[in-house]
């Protein structure tokens, strides 16, 4: 049965969906060059051109309904076939993607959103809780927590109907806000767009959460959860964003204050962060503990947040967690379909997306080889590195996710204490912006204080650096002493140059980013990859397949 998802929220994309396994998927952002785009008309025309065979049903994931880019018409008239939305069930398809991914056959399965799906036009998805079922398949909601900004009198209406209509559910709306929300206040603060997140966790490091009063409050019918504390918070209609008020100790001076240096607002971003993964913990521990099942499973857009995830996993040892790469909506397209193949064909297999998660198109690079250039070895591109020298990798499919994992990555030597700035300059970054290391999973522990965890291939978690070693991976290692590690192991594309680089200085590690510069999506096609080379200050880019370089 061959199904294809349409994701048209923010990191809109398509996947054909063929019988469990992924035949084709893009982010439109990916083909247009603008960061985050919601109209995935390039990438729906993409999944056109490379369709191995008839499609049986189209599915739309979006929170918000398909009809305002008419996407439903397009898809009718490309495929002709039936199209169905799944528009109140965004969660849901958050929830099929990282269950499938995770080999449980049992789970507990964690959402926490900004925005998810809008129901009766009144609530906003926030957190679900979802008990998940491999045979039979079945995905049953827990626990659902809303935001709206409607009076109380339309919300307990819709809260009535929903206990109805899914009565296995607790259903709740007390603020206007949510997790996400509060999160999201540290980064409208600097001035950044509410989907960027990672500044914020980047700049928390840096903070001393004191002098802030607490961003949640108990309500009086519920002795577990808390909910944002409304007048701390208002919406800034103009920008669709949420914003600290002065009852936080932040007013309009210390505002633009922080706006034009990052560094003041750090303080403000590590309280966030501790209070948001207290909120996520709280709700976790709370389910784990009700149900007595310890697989759990965590996405959705806060799902992003490698220090909660870390957190969890150190505050829940007996649990074992699967954190979801693709936890942004782009992930959706191919959540949508898997569910609806569930459902309609009867398929109780589990099929964990295959080759990692490169899901996009192979796209010939031969027309840029250079007949003239020498042949350099892995042995090459260990020296050039270093030598402190900037290799960006163009290897085979790119990385469906956020997470540069290998293929469309910049790597630079770890063991130059200023890597960080270097790279910084090279992306044009902020100055706060910490990098991720990649590095063989056979010494990752000797380095790194793994929470019991095998490895993290993914780059899901981040990891305290040993004591010992912070001196000598200073370059990699953020200000807090964290770094997001990913683990490779003999099959990755960069084994045999970790190995080389371990060889050479005595460690297999390197400071790995995504190949993109800053403001613009990871690079997609071989001219991408050029165009960024030239742009920058990039020293190589390595196209692994033909054995070569351009600088």
């Amino acid at each position: 049965m061959r199904i294809v998802g349409i994701s048209p929220s923010h990191d809109s994309s398509v996947c054909v969906y063929n019988d469990g396994e992924i035949e084709f998927f893009v982010k439109e952002e990916r083909l247009c060059g603008i960061k985050k785009e919601s109209k995935p008309y390039l990438a729906l025309y993409e999944a056109y051109k490379n369709l191995k065979g008839d499609v049986d049903l189209v599915v739309i994931a979006s929170p918000d309904g398909r009809s305002i880019f008419s996407i439903d018409l397009l898809a009718e008239r490309l495929f002709k076939c039936p199209v169905i939305d799944v528009d109140g069930y965004h969660h849901c398809s958050h929830a099929a993607l990282a269950f499938e991914n995770s080999g449980f056959d049992r789970a507990l399965v964690f959402i926490a959103d900004r925005n998810g799906s809008k129901i009766q036009n009144v609530l906003r998805e926030s957190e679900t809780v979802i008990l998940a079922n491999k045979d039979p398949y079945v995905i049953t909601e827990l626990y659902k927590n809303y935001s709206s900004e409607e009076p109380q009198e339309i919300i307990n209406e819709v809260i009535r109907y929903l206990h109805r209509s899914r009565p296995d559910a607790k259903h709740v709306c007390r603020s206007r806000f949510n997790t996400t929300m509060v999160y999201e206040s540290a980064t409208t603060l600097i001035g950044e767009h509410p989907l960027e997140n990672g500044k914020t966790m980047g700049l928390s490091a840096y903070g001393h959460p004191e002098g802030f009063p607490d961003l949640f409050i108990r309500p009086l019918d519920d002795s577990v959860f808390m909910v944002p504390q409304d007048s701390y918070f208002s919406f800034k209609k103009d920008r669709f964003n949420v914003l600290p008020v002065s009852n936080v100790d932040l007013d309009s001076q210390q505002v633009q204050q922080v706006s034009s240096q990052d560094y003041l607002h750090a303080d403000y971003a590590k309280h966030v962060q501790t209070q948001t993964q207290e909120e996520v913990f709280r709700c976790i521990d709370y389910y784990v503990e009700k149900t007595g099942i310890q697989n759990v499973v965590v996405t959705g857009g806060y799902g992003m947040n490698i220090v909660t995830n870390s957190y969890l996993v150190e505050k829940m040892p007996e649990c074992k967690f699967f954190f979801e790469p693709m936890a942004d909506d782009a992930g959706n397209s191919i959540g949508a379909a898997i569910y609806h193949y569930k459902l309609e064909s009867g398929d109780t297999n589990s099929y964990p997306l295959k080759d990692t998660f490169f899901h996009g198109h192979h796209y010939d690079i031969m027309p840029w080889w250079d007949p003239e250039q020498q042949e350099v070895t892995t042995k090459d591109i260990a020296k050039y590195l270093l030598d402190d020298k900037s290799v960006a990798v163009y290897y085979g499919k790119a990385e469906a996710g956020q997470r540069a994992l290998g293929h469309r990555s910049i790597l630079f030597n770890a063991l130059n204490p200023d890597a960080k700035d270097i790279v910084n300059r090279i992306k044009k970054r902020e100055w706060y912006r910490p990098f991720a290391a990649i590095m063989l999973q056979e010494d990752a522990k000797k380095y790194f204080d793994m929470l019991n965890l095998e490895g993290n291939e993914f780059m899901t978690n981040s990891f305290q650096i040993k004591d010992e070693h912070w001196s000598d991976l200073r370059g990699i290692t953020h200000e807090d002493g964290s770094c997001r590690v990913q683990t490779v192991s003999e099959g990755h594309l960069l084994y045999e140059l970790l190995t080389e680089i371990k060889s050479m200085r005595g460690v297999g590690v390197l400071l790995n980013t995504s190949f993109n510069l800053a403001g613009s999506p990871l690079v997609e096609r071989p001219e991408d990859a050029l165009r960024t080379l030239h742009n920058s200050e990039l020293d190589y880019v390595w196209f692994p397949e033909l054995k070569m370089v351009a600088n």
